[in-house]
């Protein structure tokens, strides 16, 4: 008899049902297979806990005195005692009641600031979540609504800095959507200590308002007009509120006005610009101008605190397109429902996979591959990411060599070295998933493994372990051994 090493077969999945929890909902699609998770951070149950590695609690402190109101602001602190320097980052406002919204919490933006030591504020207008009074639009006056705002933010400042946690004489502001609008109106205002404002895809409008490009032009004109306060601006060609007319309009009655302002326009980002800063991908953007930004204005721009960041995304690669069900490795046909509920997702959305078939969707939220990451770990399966967003970012595992003339691939006796033995390990290997690897030794030993992250490595080093000479013979669909 010819020696014969095991094989390396799939590993076997545990039994395993994930429950259902406020943050996220999990599911398996058949008990005792690959598992398919789904996990995403919308919170229709209720608010996400406050997260303690941020130090993150809710205060309700004073709006503008000439209209008393208590508001809602969420801070998040560093590490250490402070003083630290002050980080301002104002909402924008979503379709339907402002009181059912959530707490703002801009995760990516305010981790970059915690990264760099300051203590982030975000504050609710009057109006919205837990803060008090009514949203007051004031009618289609654009200025008019962001100095009604940008009062209320001026007392929220006014009111940290008694925190001895806080350095009140640096502060920088930055708004997303209307929080953007909000943001030039409060540089208007030139509120001692503020040193840098940052405005994402800001403007503001109503659906009723007919000459929205002219107000918000005239409202940037006069903010300018009074405004000592460098800013920096955001904005892409796809904005699907704030089109390029809107916000170029803005910008040059903004310049011309003698605004210190910088335009970063960046052109089409995913399939509505105006979601930029909800985007991992966004970070390697806007993260580097605004830490040539805040250099400029004499504010903290290092990072200090790294760990507080997401990790750094792979490329897409040209493994397949992401639409493309049967290109996913390790799957069966339970595996490829798990995927095609991913491609139903929307953006962002990250697919990771395990050899086993297991799939792990995650969606919304701050860093979804962490996420699916973590969940991979939790159910005790390594998993590499497969897909995000819209890109395939999957490395092909093995480097299988092109294939040779030797013989055909179901010509299992035209293998030398085998025995009729090794013949029927190499059938049963031909009807296993791929990717898939099958090694010979010149004493007549065989080894296969299958679903792997590198089935040829991993073959050949089983085989290597006791034997010597041990050479790839097949791999995939594919002969490659040469005589």
């Amino acid at each position: 008899m010819t020696p014969l090493i095991p094989t390396m077969a799939a590993s076997r999945s545990r039994r395993a049902r994930i429950g259902i929890g406020i943050l996220s909902a999990c599911f398996a699609w058949t008990l005792g297979m690959p598992v398919s998770y789904a996990q995403s951070e919308a919170s229709p149950g209720g608010e996400p806990p406050l997260d303690p590695q941020l130090h993150e609690r809710v205060l309700m402190l004073p709006g503008d005195s000439a209209h008393p109101v208590k508001l809602q602001v969420t801070l998040m602190l560093p590490d250490g005692a402070g003083p630290f320097p002050l980080a301002v980052l104002n909402h924008g406002k979503e379709v339907g009641d402002p009181h059912l919204a959530p707490r703002y919490r801009s995760v990516y933006v305010a981790r970059y600031f915690l990264s760099r030591g300051y203590a982030v504020a975000m504050p609710m207008m009057r109006g919205f979540a837990g803060s008090g009074d009514t949203f007051d639009a004031q009618g289609c006056d654009a200025q008019a609504s962001g100095l009604s705002q940008a009062h209320d933010i001026r007392a929220v400042i006014d009111a940290l800095r008694e925190l001895p946690e806080i350095d009140g004489k640096r502060i920088v502001v930055s708004g997303q959507s209307m929080g953007g609008w909000n943001t030039l109106a409060l540089g208007s205002l030139n509120v001692p200590g503020v040193r840098g404002l940052m405005n994402f895809a800001g403007g503001r409008g109503l659906a009723r308002c007919q000459h929205l490009q002219d107000d918000l032009a005239q409202g940037a004109a006069r903010y300018a007009s009074q405004t000592q306060i460098p800013s920096i601006w955001f904005y892409g060609d796809n904005d699907k509120v704030f089109p390029p007319n809107i916000w170029h309009a803005m910008f040059d009655q903004y310049h011309a006005k003698g605004g210190d302002v910088e335009l970063v326009a960046y052109g089409t980002f995913g399939k509505d610009a105006h979601s930029f800063l909800a985007y991992p991908e966004a970070t390697a953007i806007w993260m580097p101008r605004v830490d040539t930004f805040l250099k400029r204005i004499g504010m903290p721009y290092a990072v200090i605190e790294p760990q507080v960041l997401p990790a750094a995304y792979p490329l897409p690669t040209r493994f397949a397109a992401v639409d493309d069900v049967t290109a996913v490795p390790f799957l069966d046909d339970n595996g490829r429902k798990g995927y095609r509920v991913f491609l139903t997702k929307e953006m962002p959305r990250v697919c990771v996979i395990s050899p086993d078939g297991t799939v792990v969707e995650s969606d919304g939220g701050y860093d979804p591959l962490a996420r699916a990451l973590g969940l991979c770990q939790k159910n005790g399966r390594a998993c590499r990411p497969y897909a995000i967003d819209d890109a395939v970012v999957w490395v092909k595992p093995m480097d299988v060599p092109a294939a040779t003339n030797f013989a055909a691939l179901d010509a299992a006796t035209a293998i030398p070295y085998l025995n009729d033995a090794g013949f029927q390990g190499y059938r049963k290997f031909l009807t296993l998933p791929k990717p898939r690897a099958f090694v010979i030794a010149p004493d007549g030993t065989w080894a296969y493994s299958v679903r792997g992250f590198d089935p040829i490595a991993a073959a050949l080093r089983s085989c290597g372990a006791k034997h010597h000479g041990c050479r790839l013979y097949a791999a995939d669909d594919a002969v490659v051994w040469a005589q």
